[in-house]
Parts: C-alpha cells; sequence; structure tokens
C-alpha cells in the first residue's frame, strides 16, 4: 500500500518538476537566444572602437588633407559658438513650457482676436523659445480658448525674435548689427501678417484640436528635465547636422557655383530658403550657421535666418501632428513665401 500510494505521488511530482524544468529551461534559453540576436550599445562601440583602430592610418591621411582641416575649422568653430545658445534657449524653453501655465498666456492676451495678433507676437520677443517648444505650447493656446491667429502668431514669433536668438545673431554678425533689427523686424512682420491671413481666409475645419501635452501626470521637476533631455537631443542633432552642411558647403563646394549662385540675387535666397527649411537647424544657433556662408549677401542670409525658425522639415512634422495635415499643407507654404518676400523687403530698406 505504502509503495502503491508513493508511485504516483512520485511520478507526480516528477511530472512536474519536469515539466516546469523543461518550460523553464525552455523559457530560459529562448530569451538567451533573444538577446544574443540583438546589438547592444556596449557592443556597437566596442565594435565602431575596433573599425577605428584597424583603419587609423588611412583615417589619418584623410584628415591631414587640406581640404578636412578647413571642413573641420568650420565645423568646430560653428558648434562652439552656437552650444551655449542651443543650450541656454533650451533651459528657459522647457522652463516655460512647463512652470508658466497656458492660461497665463489667455488672461494676458486682448479679447479681440486682431488686436491679439500683434500682442501675441510681441510676447515672442519677451519669452524665450526655440521650434521645437513653440510648438505643443501654441496648441496649449488653442486648447485654453485663445484665438487660433493669436496662437499661431506667437507660434511664429517666438522662435525667431526672443533675447536667446538676437543675442545669438548680434554674436554671429559682429560687423553687421543691422541684421539683428533686419531679423527683429522682417520675423515680426511674417508673424502677424500670417495671424491676420489665418483671421481672414482660416477655417476651423482646417485645424484639428491639438491633443494633451505628453508630460501630464508628471511632476513639474520631472517634466522639466524631460524636456530639457529631449529637446537638447533633438536640437543638438538638427546642429551637428546643420554645422556639417555649412562646413562641407565652405570646404568642398567649387567656388564657382558657390559664386554663381551668390552673385545672382534671386537665385541666393531662394537657395538660402530651401537650404534652411531642409537644414532644420534651431533658431538660437542657425545665426552662426548663415555667418559662415560669407559667399552670400546679406539679404540671402537673412531670408535663411527668418525662414528656418519658422517652416522646416521639423516644424512641418510636428504642424502637421499637432493642428492636423490640412492646416500644415496650407500653413507651410504660405508661411515659407512670405518669409522670403519680406526678407527681400526687409533687406533691400534695412540692408
Amino acid at each position: 500500500m505504502a509503495i502503491t500510494k508513493a508511485a504516483p505521488q512520485k511520478t507526480g511530482e516528477t511530472g512536474e518538476t519536469g515539466e516546469t524544468g523543461e518550460t523553464g529551461e525552455t523559457g530560459e534559453t529562448g530569451r538567451a537566444g533573444q538577446e544574443g540576436r540583438h546589438l547592444n550599445s556596449p557592443l556597437l562601440l566596442t565594435m565602431l572602437m575596433v573599425v577605428l583602430v584597424l583603419l587609423q592610418s588611412p583615417i589619418r591621411r584623410a584628415l591631414s588633407a587640406p581640404v578636412m582641416q578647413s571642413w573641420t575649422t568650420v565645423f568646430v568653430a560653428v558648434m562652439v559658438q552656437a552650444l551655449p545658445f542651443l543650450v541656454l534657449g533650451v533651459l528657459l524653453s522647457a522652463a516655460i513650457a512647463v512652470f508658466v501655465p497656458p492660461s497665463f498666456f489667455a488672461r494676458a492676451l486682448p479679447g479681440r482676436p486682431a488686436l491679439a495678433v500683434p500682442v501675441a507676437g510681441a510676447a515672442g520677443a519677451v519669452l524665450p523659445g526655440c521650434e521645437c517648444a513653440s510648438v505643443p505650447v501654441a496648441g496649449a493656446l488653442v486648447r485654453r480658448g485663445v484665438a487660433p491667429a493669436a496662437a499661431l502668431t506667437f507660434l511664429l514669433s517666438a522662435p525667431a525674435i526672443n533675447p536667446i536668438v538676437l543675442t545669438a545673431t548680434a554674436v554671429a554678425f559682429p560687423g553687421n548689427p543691422e541684421m539683428v533689427l533686419a531679423r527683429l523686424v522682417a520675423s515680426l512682420l511674417v508673424a502677424c501678417a500670417m495671424g491676420w491671413l489665418w483671421l481672414r481666409l482660416g477655417r476651423t475645419d482646417w485645424l484639428k484640436p491639438p491633443s494633451h501635452p505628453s508630460h501630464d501626470g508628471q511632476s513639474k521637476g520631472e517634466a522639466f528635465w524631460g524636456s530639457v533631455r529631449h529637446d537638447v537631443m533633438h536640437a543638438g542633432g538638427f546642429l551637428v547636422v546643420g554645422a556639417m552642411a555649412a562646413a562641407t558647403l565652405k570646404a568642398m563646394a567649387p567656388e564657382s557655383w558657390l559664386r554663381a549662385a551668390a552673385d545672382n540675387p534671386v537665385l541666393s535666397v531662394l537657395a538660402l530658403a530651401i537650404l534652411a527649411v531642409v537644414l532644420s537647424i534651431c533658431s538660437e544657433a542657425d545665426a552662426f550657421v548663415a555667418a559662415s556662408l560669407s559667399q552670400f549677401s546679406l539679404t540671402a542670409r537673412l531670408t535663411f535666418l527668418v525662414v528656418g525658425p519658422m517652416i522646416d522639415l521639423k516644424l512641418f512634422a510636428m504642424q502637421t501632428g499637432t493642428f492636423g495635415r490640412a492646416f500644415a499643407l496650407r500653413f507651410a507654404p504660405a508661411t515659407f513665401t512670405l518669409a522670403v518676400v519680406v526678407s527681400v523687403l526687409t533687406g533691400w530698406v534695412i540692408l
């Protein structure tokens, strides 16, 4: 009897243990296989270091070439000059986005939309923020009942005429202080004109209601540092791309091409306007890239500075995600055209 009772018990325990063991081993083996199939950051870094060590002689010869030395000089100069303004702008932008409630703007703006447009445009001169932060702030203003025309005016003016951007422009163009005034006037005119244009021709069905901000449920400190980390990585990456493009254009593009584009007033303006859209450089740093393009006229570089903070590839994507595709497909081309025209007229008068 004892043996008969013990046998099933042993068999059951063995079966349970065997099933559990096989399942556990299989699961662990599967997880180990999955982990083995994925590359992680330390492994990629190690592989990169090995490649650099193996190719150090060709890399050294390439970097010692005169064209690469010129490229490196321009790239480092742009980065060193622009990075402090970028970091300061990101810190102030995150502080405003997190600690200043949107209701403050709603109370500060006049009730009549036609009057709220220039007030919102002027508010951009005293509230630092890059274009990455202006889109969600404008979305928050619309959610709180601010007239869309005023919110869109603030969206365009804040990253273009705030104190950080104007100071960076003065530092980047020490011999041309009129560039600061020209950038302020042209950007403010474009922002207000687009606000009034939307007030006149805009339709509510083009504007998708903005979603709630992504940092809901977080503490103020968590939201602040999260915004800082995101904007530094995001805007810093575009700054690196912009500095590389400027250095490449300066060091490697044939001088005859640059001279032909720079000597043609229409072509030079359109070329730098399109370049501003493609490079998508943060407004706190774009003045140093523009200053490095010394082959082009001041008016063409002013167009680069006015267009970039108002419409570029990343802004178009952010505006589409916040306000909808129907809005972005109408707002972006109108902003680009008006920014180019106003920049040329402002440059003709001031520069």
